[in-house]
């Protein structure tokens, strides 16, 4: 086919603009698909090392993610920091599952590291990773459950660096912290805390500082400084004073349905029954400390932020990958084996429906439950409303809110 010379020159323009509407079209992909809940386009390394340049990030946009990395001091004296924690998790756990960003309920993965414990490796700094980045909240309550103390060498610019380069801490993740707590000086070990403060600055992650002890002591021993370097919170704690949790009149009723809603899930795989040990193990620790606490984590269960699609039948069935022809029915338990695909479907349905309602119960009475708590006096000195008060006011700078 013969084009005219006014033909080729109108067609070569219109390839032009063609052109022109895709590169624009590129760019304007590329920013959204870097807009986090902050709007922010800063891509970030994979690698976190201080001499790499960041690597470009791949356009995708993610659901936002609150990633936190507890890091705490394990020498004689933070028994009480360590109690703190485990008392605590689940009402830290249970305030983050209230996060929205741009309508959207983020994710939450907690890592845990201890440091300054004379029984790990000194020539590694005294230091250990516990559990990388989880959202298991079962593992992550072992986890805190397995800590105990002994004296040692706390270096809080080495462990900090350590779990900067070891962690997985993503591509173009909202939310990301590093929470250390301790109470020797910060400037301790062979790594500056100066440089470990760069390095997370760098990559957009905050370090917020809890000395355990006296506020000007902390203040003396650099541990505000090491905070303000990454814009993060400096707070002081009472580490020994025992967590008071509030009762309510709605206690029981919330137990008396966390026995209900532990039946409903149907146990697959290798995996299924020791997962299943472990839940009623973590019901178990956080009974021990009273049953505040225990209800406390009954609302965690119900909560989305629970997640059990590995083990559990119900919860792998909203997996976009699951499908019933691909289980192995001998992984099955036993009330489910030798049933039809059809008849497992049903059950499964049938537990789902269950939990659901179950959860809605629990939530409806945890309303309740913390109108109440709130007119309650509370220790306002620990490790929880550190970490909490710190969270909220960094998210807010990034357009998070709370429900």
């Amino acid at each position: 086919m013969n084009f005219s010379k006014k033909n080729r020159e109108h067609l070569k323009s219109k390839n032009s603009v063609s052109k022109t509407i895709s590169r624009a079209l590129a760019v304007l992909i590329s920013i959204v698909s870097f807009t986090g809940c902050n709007a922010n386009t800063k891509t970030n390394a994979n690698n976190l090392s201080l001499n790499t340049s960041l690597i470009e990030t791949k356009l995708k946009s993610k659901k936002p993610e609150i990633k936190v990395a507890l890091l705490l001091d394990t020498s004689n004296s933070m028994d009480g920091l360590i109690d703190q924690a485990k008392a605590q998790l689940w009402e830290i756990v249970n305030e983050l599952s209230y996060a929205k960003c741009n309508e959207e309920s983020p994710n939450l993965k907690i890592a845990l590291y201890e440091y300054g414990n004379a029984n790990l490796n000194a020539d590694e700094g005294y230091l250990r990773q516990v559990i990388s980045f989880s959202d298991d909240l079962d593992e992550i309550s072992k986890s805190l459950f397995s800590l105990t103390t002994n004296g040692g060498n706390e270096y809080c610019g080495k462990v900090i660096k350590t779990a900067l380069n070891q962690l997985d801490w993503g591509e173009n993740n909202n939310l990301k912290f590093i929470f250390i707590a301790g109470n020797e000086p910060y400037t301790q070990g062979d790594v500056s805390y100066k440089e470990a403060s760069k390095l997370a600055h760098q990559n957009d992650i905050t370090v917020n500082t809890i000395f355990c002890g006296d506020y000007n002591q902390g203040i003396s021993g650099f541990w505000k400084d090491g905070a303000d370097l990454t814009h993060g919170d400096y707070m002081a704690i009472n580490h020994n004073k025992a967590t008071v949790h509030v009762a309510s009149p709605y206690d029981d009723t919330i137990l008396k349905l966390n026995e209900k809603l532990n039946k409903t899930y149907v146990a697959y795989g290798n995996s299924g029954r020791r997962k299943m040990e472990l839940q009623a193990e973590q019901d178990s620790n956080a009974r021990s400390y009273n049953k505040a606490n225990a209800v406390s984590r009954t609302v965690s269960k119900s909560s989305r932020l629970y997640k059990n699609s590995s083990w559990d039948l119900v919860d792998a069935e909203k997996e976009s990958d699951f499908s019933y022809d691909n289980l192995d029915k001998s992984q099955l338990p036993e009330e489910l084996k030798g049933l039809s695909k059809e008849e497992i479907k049903s059950y499964v349905d049938k537990k789902r429906k269950e939990r659901k309602e179950l959860q809605n119960k629990i939530s409806e009475l945890n309303i309740k439950r913390r109108k109440y708590i709130s007119n309650k006096s509370a220790d306002n000195n620990g490790l929880e409303n550190a970490m909490l008060n710190a969270i909220k006011a960094q998210a807010k700078k990034k357009n998070y809110i709370w429900e």
